[in-house]
């Protein structure tokens, strides 16, 4: 192994061990390490930091970013011990990073995509995958922590469920209303009478009885997309699981403007539910959507008005 590569294993194994899974990024990084190696060089540089992140010619500056901030960061753990190694500046590229703004479903889109899942040939992918955007859709889960629930992380005596070792490293508690836990427990009958005797112990199970990954998660919600009439307006990406969390997460907020409810106040136990590092985070979602937007404008107006 060179010596570069066990720099990069250390830096990774350093940081897994502060809570952060870097699935993707430890792939980058031995892409990077290895194209450096493909062109001798046993140090880093700007300008072949700059020349691994901007492949492909063609792509999208925001994932050429991406590529250069996971080179940034582990040039500066190099830099540490190394002088030579050369940090690219933080605003390298940066023009190009931007937050993919969310398609928000509305409430009659999601019916359609159960109803559309409904419809599924198969008994049991029918069965799993309405409930699953259900599930997601009243508690704004992750796509990966709604896949690897598994059935003791399901309390339906509580209407309790528990998300393990998600983002950050981090587990929570997810209270659930009745509504949700009682087609919770309609599912898991019906699981049982399609699927007896599963080999996994996974709580949604796909139709050959084995848990849901991203591939067949994002390759059927395609289609119920399309079978249900839910499109993007032109220009903008097609909707994804995920962005039922954003749903999820405007909604919430659009609700409680509506409610003269005390939202700072109420920001971080949303922040919490939603397995948010800190508040700021979820008011991001402020600019995601006119409408809440628009009801944050006109309570600090009003407040403005009662204050002079």
């Amino acid at each position: 192994m060179s010596t570069l590569h066990a720099a990069a294993d250390d830096y990774l194994a350093m940081r897994r061990a502060l809570g952060y899974q870097l699935r993707q990024e430890g792939r980058m990084l031995t892409s990077f390490v290895d194209h450096l190696e493909r062109h001798g060089s046993t140090r880093i540089t700007i300008e072949a930091a700059l020349a691994w992140a901007t492949e492909p010619e063609h792509a999208d500056p925001t994932w050429w970013a991406k590529r250069l901030t996971v080179v940034r960061g582990f040039a500066g753990y190099l830099r540490a011990w190394d002088g030579l190694t050369e940090v690219p500046p933080t605003r390298l590229l940066s023009k190009g990073v931007r937050r993919r703004t969310p398609y928000l479903y509305s409430p009659a889109q999601i019916l359609a995509l159960m109803g559309a899942a409904r419809r599924l040939a198969s008994p049991l992918r029918a069965a799993t995958f309405e409930t699953f955007i259900g599930l997601m859709a009243a508690t704004g889960l992750r796509t990966g922590e709604a896949m690897g629930l598994d059935r003791d992380d399901v309390h339906l005596d509580d209407s309790l469920l528990i998300v393990r070792r998600s983002k950050f490293d981090k587990s929570r508690q997810v209270p659930l209303h009745q509504t949700t836990t009682d087609a919770l427990a309609d599912y898991a009958r019906r699981r049982d009478d399609l699927c007896p005797h599963p080999a996994v112990p996974c709580f949604f199970l796909s139709g050959a009885g084995t848990r849901l990954n991203h591939t067949n998660v994002s390759t059927t919600f395609a289609g119920l997309l399309a079978a249900a009439g839910v499109a993007a307006p032109r220009g903008r990406r097609r909707p994804r699981p995920y962005d039922l969390r954003h749903s999820f997460a405007v909604a919430t907020l659009v609700a409680w403007y509506a409610d003269d409810a005390p939202v700072p106040a109420r920001l971080p136990a949303l922040s919490t539910y939603l397995g948010h590092v800190k508040p700021s985070s979820t008011y991001w979602y402020l600019e995601s959507s006119p409408e809440l937007m628009a009801a944050a404008a006109s309570r600090l107006e009003r407040f403005w008005q009662e204050s002079s």
